[in-house]
């Protein structure tokens, strides 16, 4: 039996292979506290689950949905979307309901790469945006984000030759792993790079909703000039506890939008009816989700800068998303403090490394814990350091 030569390029998915280590420790015995994965330890609002229980019971949604999304989700979005970044959307032509913002992600690679051509993609970072390229059979190029320029790309850094074969700029802030953020003059030069030279500018938003300390983040679609050159990512898996329910959407620029509905209309058949009607509520009436949320992982956060920063370790507060950057201690690389805190305190903190070259010498420490089970972790790093 043989396979296609480009999966000899894809390494394993990062997160499966965090729950098979974990599985595997706790099979011999040890109470793993987990600080691998980013998914919300809080439920999905009561409120949303019991109209995804009534929508269910009703017949006529368990036919096929319809492919680029119920008429009613693509205006709430559209909605929701004017009311938070004062973008007028529309409906038709600039938005397009994902199973998830990954699988969209993945799928704008098939729907812009041909063979032997080049993404730009910043590292470190997360890591569907360098796979989608692979599976496409084009090859990633690396933007590296280094603390020292706020973990922002240099775009002056990308060789004339390697824009010459670039056809996709990737952006993600509120940043997944470092929790950097952006403004509107680091976008608006984003904008002007992409399109002096015809790259499509994809932004992964999907953290937009969890800032810190005063901060609101912006869309890429707010710069002028974006709707000519630039997609945006939302997912509702973050703002509102939904990560199982797999719903997001793509929106801006039309022509890109028409061209990943050609290849998602071609490789899925939608999503389930009742999980659209549930998100345009969510969109429509459940605000204050995000903001309940941000609370609790700013209290999670302060509370583990505070006290991994007692044990001598370099901890700065992130602005935004739900994970905090840690420089690993002096004597370890990012694999062997990581290993070495799951085999003496049973804590997991994830390698840096896994999301690219430039996480070499950090871990990433996800917020999505319960307060007692932090509490614990931290006792368990003060009695091994």
């Amino acid at each position: 039996m043989r396979f296609s030569k480009k999966l000899e390029r894809i390494p394993p998915y990062l997160f499966a292979e965090i729950d098979r280590k974990i599985a595997e420790k706790e099979a011999a015995g040890v109470d793993v506290i987990s600080f691998g994965v980013g998914d919300p330890d809080e439920p999905t609002p009561a409120s949303l689950v019991d109209l995804m229980a009534v929508e269910c019971a009703k017949p006529e949604n368990h036919r096929y949905p319809s492919y680029f999304g119920l008429p009613v989700f693509r205006e709430t979005i559209a909605r929701w979307f004017e009311g938070r970044f004062g973008v007028a959307l529309d409906p038709e032509r600039e938005v397009l309901p994902l199973i998830g913002s990954k699988e969209g992600i993945a799928h704008l690679a098939l729907a812009v790469l041909d063979c032997g051509e080049t993404a730009l993609v910043p590292e470190p970072g997360y890591p569907v945006y360098a796979m989608g390229s692979l599976l496409a059979d084009a090859s990633p190029y690396w933007l590296p984000l280094r603390e020292e320029n706020a973990f922002l790309p240099d775009f002056d850094e990308v060789p004339r030759a390697v824009l010459e074969e670039s056809k996709i700029l990737w952006l993600n802030y509120p940043n997944n792993p470092t929790g950097a953020v952006a403004g509107r003059e680091f976008f608006a030069g984003a904008v002007g790079f992409a399109r002096d030279n015809d790259l499509l500018l994809a932004h992964d938003n999907a953290y937009s909703e969890i800032t810190f300390d005063g901060f609101t983040a912006p869309s890429i679609l707010e710069i002028d000039g974006a709707r000519e050159c630039a997609l945006e990512f939302h997912s509702l898996s973050k703002t509102f506890n939904m990560t199982g329910w797999r719903v997001g959407f793509a929106c801006g620029n039309a022509d890109a939008i028409e061209a990943l509905g050609v290849v998602k209309t071609n490789i899925d058949s939608g999503i389930f009816t009742p999980i659209q009607l549930t998100g345009a509520r969510a969109l429509d009436q459940e605000h204050t989700v995000s903001a309940r949320m941000t609370e609790l992982y700013q209290m999670r956060r302060d509370m583990l800068v505070r006290e991994l920063s007692s044990l001598g370790w370099k901890v700065t507060p992130p602005r935004g998303s739900i994970y905090i950057w840690m420089p690993v201690p002096d004597g370890f690389d990012s694999v062997g403090f990581s290993k070495h805190v799951l085999d003496t305190a049973g804590v997991f903190f994830t390698p840096g490394n896994a999301y690219g070259p430039s996480g070499e010498g950090y871990v990433r420490i996800s917020l999505t814990v319960a307060l007692e089970r932090i509490v614990e972790a931290v006792d368990r790093l003060k009695a091994v350091f």
